[in-house]
């Protein structure tokens, strides 16, 4: 169904065929339950001490506002992440501020955290009826000092808590500036620590545990790697999403390769994938790894598997592929040989 109406979404604007294609998503919800939801196999997964009816996820970036739940849901993902949020409204980068590159198969995008704010996200995830596991992707506001940054993270957490069953700290989009320097700066020991104690405080006033991913950019270095492991560790932090979108253009044509933004799908794949074996040589089962970055088939999601993922998720594969790729993912996960049930660290997942 999704290759007959493609071309008519691909013929106009990226960004309006995109609300465009969401609001229709929520009106033939039963349909998409029957046609593609329904086909989605269970394939029980364990992931940061929640359980998922199968490891295909959609990743946060396409459903900002958490305004279209149920008809992602719909689709048969097996978990669902929304944002990135902000503890205060913003309308982000101006327009045009995503485009598409058919023959890569990418998306190029420089929102910018565009989104209605923490208490609209939360307002929408109480009202959605979808009783699956629910990330919420955390970030700070553009205008922001650096010298606040933490204190954003620590209020978009504490906004979120309730209605998260885990949270995410985008510290890796390349279109908030100086976002991505946390990475490797001492500050983000700072960051880390901070928001473990909020954590920490919300889950004793709340007696329930909240985990903590930190999503990461596919454009560190070996030693930009260790420094991100090291202080995962040292905090204790329940998982890593790999990866967020390339600043690099060697993958695609000269037209593009002077437009701000990060690029996602085909061309980032290859680079995904890389620091998803580097980080699981470097911390084996400890922390599980959520891999996405590039997947566009059933065998793109088995190869983030056996590179060390224990969880994936879809982004712009949905856009090119529709969403008869989340049951076809999980279909050959649960066909494959290799299991996704990793250990994990038998701590904190209770309060107490």
């Amino acid at each position: 169904m999704y290759s007959l109406i493609r071309p008519a979404l691909f013929s106009q604007d990226a960004e309006k065929a995109h609300d465009r294609t969401l609001a229709w998503a929520d009106r033939a919800r039963p349909l998409i339950q029957r046609i593609y939801g329904a086909r989605t196999p269970s394939r029980p997964t364990r992931l940061m001490g929640l359980d998922l009816p199968n490891p295909v996820g959609l990743a946060a970036g396409l459903d900002k506002n958490a305004a279209h739940i149920d008809s992602l849901a719909a689709m048969g993902f097996g978990f669902i992440e929304v944002g990135t949020v902000t503890p205060k409204p913003q309308p982000g980068n101006d327009r045009p501020r995503l485009f598409r590159l058919p023959e890569q198969r990418a998306l190029l995008n420089r929102f910018g955290f565009n989104n209605a704010g923490a208490a609209t996200l939360v307002k929408n995830v109480a009202d959605a009826r979808f009783d699956g596991v629910i990330g919420i992707n955390i970030g700070k506001n553009k205008t922001t000092p650096p010298e606040h940054a933490v204190a954003d993270y620590t209020t978009a957490l504490s906004m979120v808590y309730d209605q998260a069953h885990y949270v995410t700290l985008n510290i890796s989009s390349p279109n908030t500036q100086g976002l991505r320097d946390w990475q490797g700066s001492d500050a983000l020991d700072a960051l880390l620590g901070a928001v473990v104690a909020e954590r920490d405080r919300l889950a004793e006033t709340r007696a329930r545990f909240v985990p903590l991913a930190v999503k990461i950019a596919p454009d560190l270095n070996e030693a930009g790697l260790d420094a991100i492991v090291a202080r995962l560790r040292h905090h204790r932090i329940d998982g890593v999403i790999a990866t967020n979108t390339t600043t690099a253009r060697d993958a695609v044509p000269p037209r593009w390769r002077s437009e701000a933004g990060g690029l996602s799908g085909r061309p980032v794949r290859a680079k995904a994938n890389a620091v998803i074996a580097a980080l699981h040589a470097r911390l084996g089962d400890d922390i599980p790894i959520i891999g996405v970055g590039g997947m566009m088939s059933a065998a793109d999601a088995v190869a983030k598997l056996a590179a060390g993922a224990s969880a994936v998720q879809i982004y712009t594969g949905l856009i090119y592929r529709g969403p008869g790729l989340v049951s076809e993912a999980a279909r050959a996960i649960a066909a494959s040989d290799r299991s996704i049930e990793r250990p994990l660290l038998a701590r904190r997942h209770a309060v107490g």
